[in-house]
Formats: structure tokens, sequence, C-alpha cells
């Protein structure tokens, strides 16, 4: 700034050694011609932007005109007031203390990736991700990355359940299996129906079956086949619970009161006392049967089983701190030099992974 400076008092010193050789008359044109340049220039640029050696020439000069011109000039008394406190609140301002140390180039870029590359995942997905991959940081920072890159907002919040079967949920959670139905919608306009069921400790999601008439008796046959993937780990369930469906019968809390486990039926029209069915149903329809068109049952069921095994096997979940049903939470990832992307569910989730 000192060089500019020097350079500007030159040259501005050398102007006006050639003034004196000019005439009056040429002067006064020049200065006309001047002024209305200025005043061109006024409709134009409504807030000019001086650098510190302009403001600093033009504070001196400003000294040597009249009264009355320097209230037309494009820096005021006022202007150079302002200039001169910027200069002492500079000069006297504490620096601010150190914070939480800045992010790594290349994470930074990680997450603008994964942003750009996944345009439907939240702030919260891409953090799960980036905690599945190695990365420790905070949800925060990814938002506050992901909305200076591409203005990427965390997902809508989901609806929180009543009170009282919050707590039986966090109670009964390690015991806890939630059941629902929810429809879908072939390109020849036929709806069909997929039953799941949810272990809600690990979030471990079973697609029992799709069908285009559910009946009491085909439902009563998916909690038998359900008791069969389970096997001896059925015995670890206690409760089970669904809504007040016609298709729920005796006959299917009978099937499953025989391993031990109590249907447990929610209050009438409210689905937030079942959260994590309808959480997952929320996520099935937004990332997978929303974005495709399904053929017919069998493509469907296709689809889903795909779906429930990413969902199992890599999708993380904030109720389990970021991680999948089939993760390990004692095993800590470390971060991986290279990563491998890997298209699943038709082309329409990206997984990462890393690279051999």
């Amino acid at each position: 700034m000192l060089v500019r400076m020097i350079y500007l008092l030159a040259t501005r010193a050398f102007a006006w050694l050639a003034l004196l050789c000019r005439s009056t008359a040429a002067k006064n044109a020049e200065i006309l011609v001047l002024r209305h340049e200025v005043a061109l220039l006024r409709r134009q640029v409504s807030a000019p932007r001086p650098s510190w050696p302009d403001r600093a020439l033009i504070a001196a000069l400003a000294q040597l005109l009249p009264r009355g011109l320097r209230r037309h000039r494009i820096v005021s008394p006022r202007t150079l007031i302002a200039w001169h406190q910027h200069l002492i609140k500079k000069k006297w301002t504490q620096p601010l203390p150190p914070g939480r140390p800045p992010i790594s180039g290349e994470l930074r870029d990680l997450i603008i990736r994964l942003g750009t590359e996944n345009p439907r995942w939240g702030a919260r997905r891409v953090h799960g991700e980036l905690r599945r991959l190695g990365h420790k940081i905070s949800a925060a920072t990814v938002r506050r990355v992901l909305r200076a890159a591409g203005g990427l907002g965390p997902m809508p919040r989901r609806h929180t359940a009543r009170r009282e079967w919050s707590v039986f949920l966090k109670a009964q959670a390690s015991g806890l299996l939630a059941t629902d139905f929810f429809h879908l919608d072939t390109i020849t306009l036929q709806r069909l129906y997929a039953l799941f069921v949810m272990e809600v400790r690990t979030r471990t999601i079973h697609i029992l079956g799709v069908t285009p008439h559910p009946t009491a008796a085909w439902a009563t046959q998916q909690a038998r086949q359900l008791l069969w993937q389970l096997g001896e780990r059925a015995a670890d369930f206690s409760h089970l619970i669904r809504d007040r469906d016609a298709k729920f019968t005796d006959a299917f809390d009978a099937v499953l009161g025989g391993e031990g486990i109590t249907v447990a039926k929610i209050p009438p029209r409210s689905p937030n006392c079942n959260p994590h069915a309808e959480r997952f149903i929320r996520s099935v329809r937004e990332e997978c049967t929303d974005r495709l068109l399904i053929f017919d049952r069998g493509h469907a069921e296709k689809i889903l089983h795909d779906y429930a095994r990413h969902f199992n096997s890599h999708r993380p979940h904030q109720g389990r701190n970021q991680l999948a049903p089939y993760d390990d939470p004692n095993v800590i990832p470390l971060p991986p030099a290279r990563l491998a992307r890997r298209q699943a569910v038709a082309g329409l989730i990206n997984e990462y992974r890393r690279a051999d």
C-alpha cells in the first residue's frame, strides 16, 4: 500500500507540473468535461469503492477546495470521519480468540462432492456418510459447508411421537418390533401393498411380502414367515407395535403370541405413535419408490429387497449414532485414502466405501 501511495503522489505531481504549461481556457474546458463525466458516472455507480491510497489522496486534496465545493464531491466530511473511525477500530480491536480448527480442504471437497452427487441428501444424511467413512466432524459444520457451497439445507424435521409413547418406545426398544403396510403403484396403475417389520433397537428392516390384494390370511402367513426369518432370535423380542388395520386380526396376534411377543395397538388415527415404521415409509418413498417406475409385483419385490439390503448394511441412522443396522458399534473406522462409489437400488443411491 505504501508503494502505491508513493506512485499516486508521483503521478499527480507530474500532472500538476504539466498543468502549469496550459492556458486558463484549456483548464476551464477540462474542468467542465470532467464534471460532466463525473455526473455520468454517478448515474451508473451508486457506491464507489476507493482503495486506501485513493482515500488518503482525496482527503488531502479536499482540504484545498473551497467549503462550498466540498459538499459536491463523492467524498463528504462525514465520509472522511467514517474512514478515520474505521482506521481507529482496526488498530485497537483485539483479535478474536481461536475457535475450532478449520477443516481440511480435502474434507471440505468431500462434503461438497457428497452433496453434489446426491441432491436428495440433507446435511444429516451427508454427516452420517462421513461418520461411516471415519471422519470426525460435527453435523453443524457439514450443514454450514453445504449451505455455503450449494444452498443445501437439512432435511425436514420429522414429527415427534406423543410423550407417553415416546417413553414406552425408549424403554422397550431392545425387544421391540414395529410393523405397517405401505402402498406403491405400477405403471399400469395397479396398486400394490408391501408389509414390513422393523427391529427398533437396530433399525433392521424385513420386507415380508408384496401383494395387490392384502387379506387377513395373507398377513397372518407373513407373520409366520417373519418368525421363520428370525429363528432363535425371536425370543429376544417382547412387543410388536401395529396400527388397527383390519388385516391385522386375532390370528395375526396369536401367531406372534405363540413366541411370547405381545402385540401393542396404537390409538386410532395416531400414526405418530408408530414413529419408526412411519419414518421408514417416508425414507423408502423418498429414496426409492417415488423415483422410479414399478412394472409389476416381481419388480416391486426386487426393488424393495435391494433397498432393504442398503438400509440394513449401509444407510446411517441418527438413532444409532450414524451407524447402519449391521454395523458393529465397537469398530471405529479410519478415514480412507481413496474412496470407491457403488450405485445401489437400480442406481438410485450411492454407497461409498474404502477403495481396495
